[in-house]
């Protein structure tokens, strides 16, 4: 598979189309909200941090879809095998959350009755902070507060047409985050210090109403080496390059396709807490994923659904460098992998 480059520019022509498709190192291309002419109420934009080590992991969402906006925080222990999570929902956000048009810069900011949740740029670091009053059942109090520091300057960026005119998605990965920080809900203390690390998940577009994604990211030391990556498909016209990316220490290796094996039940069902097998055509990628905890999310309100099945796990297997003899091996690294079916 032959993938387009981005040049750079803006993102969007004068009929609210983008210029060209395809992947980058960086975001080249320039989001400007008001160049997008489909019905405001298609514009989805959302901030997503995942930060975790191998026993503990922490997601934090600022997610404004133009219907309706979110705030999310979600806590899991993968030694217990739990999952604590709230949100914070508004309908008729229409982008008055004002998310940044750039990941390197500006601010994302949720401030509500019990929660005030901040995405803030601190020099060449990232402070994620919450406060979130009455959390969990018990009404114990949340407060998070986490630094991240890039170690690569390099990312995932794929720009990603639909069939429809004026639909398209904007995204970035910034894998390899380092952390340091923590989690702290009454007694329950997360450390996000030593071998902690996280991704971003940096989303802008107009989105066809029925899509499924898969997407699996990790972002962990493994074997003396900070690696990371993206694998994902499922929507849109991807024939201009894949979303699929490795990262080592400081480099970046683009990768063609991938395809996850989830396995089925005995009623034909997806059997998300069996082992998954994750493979591309010409064998650079052969993985086993094997699960630890499924977090299950979304929710059904008429017209919009959204079921989400996004399970945290270990990783064993090989990914072959692009144009190379060598691999790296994972040996029981700890990941995620997800299916997302939204109609929105």
């Amino acid at each position: 598979m032959e993938q387009h480059l981005l040049s750079e520019g803006p993102l969007l022509d004068e009929e609210g189309n983008l210029c060209e498709a395809g992947y980058a190192f960086s975001l080249v291309k320039k989001y400007d909200r008001s160049a997008i002419k489909a019905p405001s109420l298609r514009i989805k934009e959302w901030d997503y941090y995942y930060i975790g080590n191998k026993n503990y992991g922490v997601a934090l969402t600022i997610d404004d879809n133009s219907y309706m906006d979110l705030c999310c925080v979600s806590l899991m222990d993968f030694t217990k095998k739990t999952v604590l999570e709230n949100s914070v929902v508004h309908l008729w956000s229409k982008g008055k959350r004002g998310l940044p048009a750039s990941s390197e810069a500006g601010d994302a900011l949720y401030i509500d009755k019990k929660v005030e949740m901040r995405f803030l740029h601190e020099g060449e670091k990232r402070h994620l902070y919450c406060s979130w009053k009455d959390f969990d059942k018990k009404g114990n109090d949340l407060r998070i507060d986490v630094l991240l520091l890039r170690s690569t300057s390099k990312a995932m960026v794929i720009a990603t047409p639909f069939k429809k005119k004026g639909q398209f998605y904007y995204n970035e990965k910034i894998n390899d985050l380092i952390s340091a920080g923590y989690a702290k809900l009454g007694d329950f203390f997360i450390d996000l210090n030593k071998d902690s690390y996280g991704v971003l998940d940096w989303g802008r577009g107009v989105w066809a109403y029925r899509n499924t994604w898969y997407w699996s990211s990790l972002s962990a030391m493994n074997d003396g080496q900070l690696v990371g990556w993206n694998l994902g498909y499922g929507f849109g016209d991807t024939s201009a390059a894949s979303e699929n990316m490795l990262f080592v220490d400081k480099d970046a290796y683009k990768l063609d396709d991938v395809k996850f094996d989830i396995p089925m039940d005995k009623r034909g069902r997806d059997a998300y807490m069996g082992v998954w097998d994750f493979r591309s055509k010409n064998g650079d990628i052969a993985l086993k994923f094997t699960p630890i905890l499924e977090r299950n999310g979304g929710g059904n309100a008429l017209l919009v659904r959204s079921i989400q099945h996004q399970v945290f796990g270990t990783f064993n297997g090989i990914i072959r460098l692009p144009d190379s003899t060598k691999a790296i091996t994972f040996v029981d690294v700890v990941g995620f992998a997800e299916k997302v079916y939204n109609r929105w």
